[in-house]
């Protein structure tokens, strides 16, 4: 897959593809079926996503609590998994939001892009103000001369799938029901950094990941599945994992720390990518040392048995 960060400096052969046009937080089930519809419908182009960085929310208020399923990365890594061949990463800054749906039509599809066929939602909107539809969008590509699909919203037993609907499930602590609007699990991915190495002294060696930037899910313990992505250690393990600030040690800034069951090895700087299965329970503060290692053992043991049926 090739990315694109520049609309304004493109080579010719990455002009002209079939791409559907969204952010694609979580690359929910949603997303995959709007995929599917552009590649029915690329008529031998190369499949592309339109796509923003930042996200728009973040242009417009900065300051709002973190709500990104996913960073660009991860996001980009499991674009590339689903055939996607063209990303093209669009700069979303003050010129951007200043085109008007008419412009960003012909500047961005049209002109930069030279997009053959776009597929979006049927809830789309675009342009300054979001004054643009998805009905909209049809007559500019009827006038310019590229072709427009809509797709309808997806359903599932868990409701319309939607980026906000799996950041509920998630702030619910129901990682199962976001993995149905998914189709995969939640997942944390990033870095092993340094922390307080607490886990070590209570015999429960932990991986610390930065959660920054990122839609918490419900603090507390978690049965999760832990691809270790590179090294000596790469495979997957099955794991307990606590998301939080960590009130017994009267932490302030969330992470991701996971136990991986019967391992034993260094992963300071390694990549992870953290599953989340299933939701233990919440956050707690321990009368003492011995009560939290009681806990914990408790916890790794309902997380092995949850994760031998997954």
């Amino acid at each position: 897959m090739r990315i694109i960060r520049d609309p304004y400096f493109i080579a010719p052969e990455d002009r002209g593809a079939a791409a559907a046009i969204g952010n694609f937080d979580g690359v929910h089930l949603g997303h995959q079926a709007v995929i599917d519809l552009t590649r029915s419908v690329a008529n031998g182009a190369p499949l592309g996503i339109l796509t923003f960085e930042p996200h728009p929310r973040d242009y417009f208020a900065p300051d709002a609590p973190p709500f990104r399923l996913m960073n660009a990365a991860t996001k980009a890594n499991r674009l590339e998994k689903l055939g996607v061949e063209r990303l093209y990463q669009v700069p979303f800054n003050d010129a951007l939001a200043a085109l008007t749906p008419e412009e960003f039509a012909q500047t961005i599809i049209t002109d930069r892009l030279g997009l053959t066929h776009v597929v979006v939602g049927e809830d789309f909107c675009f342009g300054k103000g979001r004054a643009g539809t998805a009905f909209d969008l049809k007559a500019f590509g009827n006038a310019m001369g590229f072709g427009v699909t809509i797709a309808p919203m997806l359903a599932t037993a868990a409701g319309d799938v939607s980026s906000t609907a799996v950041r509920q499930a998630l702030a619910d602590g129901t990682p199962r029901i976001a993995a149905e609007m998914l189709g995969h699990w939640h997942r944390i991915d990033g870095p092993v950094i340094t922390g307080e190495q607490r886990g070590r002294d209570l015999g429960y060696p932990t991986a610390n990941m930065s959660i920054d930037g990122l839609h918490p899910p419900k603090f507390g313990v978690y049965a999760v599945k832990v691809d270790v992505l590179e090294g000596p250690h790469k495979g997957t393990y099955d794991g307990a994992a606590s998301i939080g600030i960590r009130p017994m040690f009267d932490g302030d800034v969330p992470n991701c720390e996971s136990y991986l069951f019967d391992f034993s090895g260094d992963l300071y700087g390694t990549r992870l990518s953290v599953a989340l299965v299933d939701y233990l329970r919440g956050e707690e503060k321990f009368d003492s040392l011995d009560a939290l290692i009681a806990q914990m053992d408790a916890d790794c043991a309902r997380a092995r048995g949850i994760l031998a049926d997954v």
